[in-house]
């Protein structure tokens, strides 16, 4: 859902941004994020609160992800192809990827391993679609490229806040994002959008970015960064089928190629299954859970049915069974 919505904004962002500045673009987008990030807060006693230890990492996911993400897209979105740029955003997961191994030591074995080469090489069959296209069509992608790479940034740096309300981290790192933005855009005397185009923005913001940033933290939280991102690699190709609809007639053949390639990689990306003996270390933390998980099996007088938000114990465990990067598993290979 995340990636569906996400990929629905990169083209609409394209046609309500002509004219205006990216600074103003990505103001907008992110107001419409931080509305709905305010208007979704969750109680305390269902999720957990963001820290003041999470200030310096809330900063540079919003300079990372709101503000030189947007910025960059909707620079490149005006200069190149609508279709170019929807699947260029596919090496978001590979940037993500490769900062989760590098930093996190998620695994990576070789289906991974291929399945970043087959994203490498769409991008670098989509680069010379564009350079054939002309300079300016190719400058275009080239910074829809440098987008994708902070945003690996931003969805790296949010893994360590995957147990907070996801509301709340939308809110304060969208509200964040667009106050710098809107200053930038007031520092280099950007138009004004019209009325139809800042409604509309804020819209896409709200859903695009807002709505589709909650969900994409949810689902870090279930199977961690490297994995969400390979699945959120999906929203370039609906972006991509979207801009056509809305009569985007750009695709050549390499351009074809590019995206069967990155088809290919994010498929093989979800194939992978791991699964080894492992230990859980003792430790305490807070965070949504309920106790059908196998993880949870501290009691409650009286009992608490259902999701809920506390700080609790974890005992040593080892045992051995398939899993995912989730909160209980981020052990280093």
């Amino acid at each position: 859902m995340a990636a569906a919505l996400f990929g629905i904004s990169t083209p609409l962002v394209q046609r309500l941004g002509v004219g205006l500045g990216a600074f103003s673009t990505a103001a907008l987008l992110y107001g419409g994020a931080a509305l709905v990030g305010a208007f979704s807060l969750r109680p305390k006693e269902q999720e957990a609160r963001v820290r003041r230890s999470d200030t310096g990492r809330l900063l540079a996911m919003a300079l990372f992800g709101a503000v030189i993400g947007p910025v960059a897209l909707a620079w490149g979105l005006q200069r190149t192809s609508g279709a170019s740029a929807s699947l260029m955003l596919t090496l978001e997961a590979l940037f993500t990827a490769l900062l989760a191994w590098r930093l996190y030591g998620e695994s990576m074995d070789r289906r991974v391993w291929l399945a970043m080469l087959l994203l490498l090489a769409g991008g670098m069959a989509l680069v010379l679609d564009q350079g054939l296209a002309g300079g300016v069509q190719l400058m275009g992608l080239l910074v829809v490229m440098l987008a994708t790479a902070a945003w690996g940034v931003d969805n790296t740096l949010s893994r360590a806040l995957a147990e907070r309300d996801p509301s709340q981290v939308v809110m304060l790192k969208a509200a964040l994002g667009a106050t710098l933005t809107t200053f930038l855009a007031w520092f280099s005397n950007e138009p004004l959008p019209s009325w139809m185009a800042a409604l509309g923005l804020l819209a896409v913001g709200a859903t695009g970015y807002g709505v589709s940033l909650r969900l994409y933290l949810l689902a870090q939280r279930a199977f961690g960064a490297a994995r969400t991102g390979s699945v959120f690699a999906f929203a370039p190709f609906i972006g991509a089928v979207f801009a056509f609809a809305l009569g985007d007639r750009s695709a050549g053949g390499l351009m074809m190629v590019g995206g069967v390639l990155m088809l290919c990689g994010v498929a093989l990306h979800l194939a992978e299954i791991h699964g080894h003996a492992h230990v859980h270390e003792t430790m305490d933390h807070e965070h949504a859970h309920d106790h059908s998980d196998g993880h949870h099996n501290h009691l409650h007088n009286p009992t608490v049915i259902g999701t809920h938000s506390h700080l609790h114990h974890h005992e040593e465990v080892r045992h051995s069974h398939a899993h995912v990067p989730d909160a209980h598993h981020q052990h280093v290979h």
